[in-house]
């Protein structure tokens, strides 16, 4: 049992579990740390802050943290900073950083990634919106590159595309630029496709086939799918492949396996899609409302739905529903995958 609640997804390096939760009514943040072996708590940090405006069904504990052998890195935010922390496995203080203000009405949600020794952070928001690097044993800028405003924020985390010959590149979401790439040593863009999406972009990119696809919706609907081929750093463009329209995901963030992806929509219909062209190859009502991203292991595709019904498919281009299980808890988070086993983080449980 965790105290408080959240949507951030554990993270997992060898026998710890980190994972934040926050106070449904005082707010504030706290970073916990569990044992893998059999879930006890190994020690916890705390900050707090008071409640503000935020979706109602966001959380002050959405984004994910990090890990790397030597630190775990966490951020939080109110609307007057956005902090980025570092702490070692033990628990102790060995940075923080403030990003300045946050601006928007539905609260943080995106998440940093770690990448050659560089903390990552997306900061697509209304206002003062920019992506940064920094020194992840300092917490030291390594570069910061400004990006347009949009009252449309941002939820999407990134992710690295390493195509073979090149140099990798970061691929970010947002309704300002669509999907983009940037230099992850120097922040310099690369190419974007800005006519990507039409709303905003919640979940992240995703790599496969020789395509990049994102996800764009509202909570009113309207939501699809754009799968982009890349350009590259000779000045080639991107350009539009495919969308996909028909029971299109806006939150949670698809997976890729030999070929196709693999997709649940919010209201609980799964496809499997041809990453080259976007033919859909089946597509089914495996549960109800969805929120957390799935996840791949063997072969098998695993979905939870905000109830906690997990759904566990064949990832094969035809449909084989293996089975289902029932967690009697809410869930809005994706698994961690370790050492064989699946760790869940239900709204209020480990």
């Amino acid at each position: 049992k965790l105290p408080g609640t959240g949507h951030s997804s554990p993270v997992v390096w060898g026998n710890r579990i980190f994972v934040t939760t926050t106070d449904v009514k005082d707010a504030g943040t706290s970073l916990r740390c569990h044992s893998a072996k059999d879930g006890s708590l190994l020690w916890s940090v705390s900050v707090d802050f008071a409640p503000f405006r935020k979706h109602k069904l966001n959380s002050f504990a959405s984004s994910t943290p990090c890990v790397d052998k030597d630190r775990v890195y966490m951020t939080w935010s109110t609307p007057e900073q956005y902090v980025a922390v570092a702490y070692t496995h033990g628990g102790k203080k060995v940075w923080e950083r403030n990003l300045g203000t946050f601006a928007s009405s539905h609260g943080l949600g995106a998440s940093g990634i770690l990448f050659e020794g560089k903390l990552i952070l997306p900061n697509d928001q209304n206002e003062d919106s920019h992506i940064v690097a920094l020194n992840a044993a300092t917490g030291k800028t390594l570069w910061r590159t400004a990006r347009k405003g949009s009252a449309k924020t941002a939820y999407s985390t990134p992710c690295i595309y390493a195509p073979k010959g090149e140099r990798p590149s970061l691929i970010f979401n947002s309704f300002s630029y669509g999907i983009s790439a940037l230099d992850p040593d120097t922040g310099k863009m690369i190419w974007t496709f800005d006519k990507a999406f039409d709303k905003r972009s919640c979940s992240s990119p995703v790599i496969g086939g020789g395509v990049i696809i994102g996800s764009t919706g509202s909570g009113g609907g309207g939501n699809f799918v754009s799968a982009i081929r890349p350009g590259n750093r000779a000045g080639k463009q991107p350009e539009l492949a495919w969308r996909l329209r028909q029971s299109a995901p806006y939150v949670p963030t698809p997976v890729y396996h030999d070929g196709h992806f693999y997709l649940i929509s919010d209201a609980g219909i799964a496809s499997c899609v041809e990453a080259k062209s976007g033919l859909v190859k089946w597509q089914e009502r495996v549960g109800g409302r969805t929120f957390g991203s799935p996840v791949l292991v063997d072969g098998k595709f695993y979905c939870i739905s905000t109830a906690g019904e997990v759904a566990v498919m064949c990832a094969a281009e035809t449909f084989e529903l293996l089975g289902k299980s029932d967690l009697d808890e809410d869930v809005q988070s994706a698994p961690a995958i370790s050492g064989g086993a699946m760790f869940i983080r239900t709204t209020e449980s480990l």
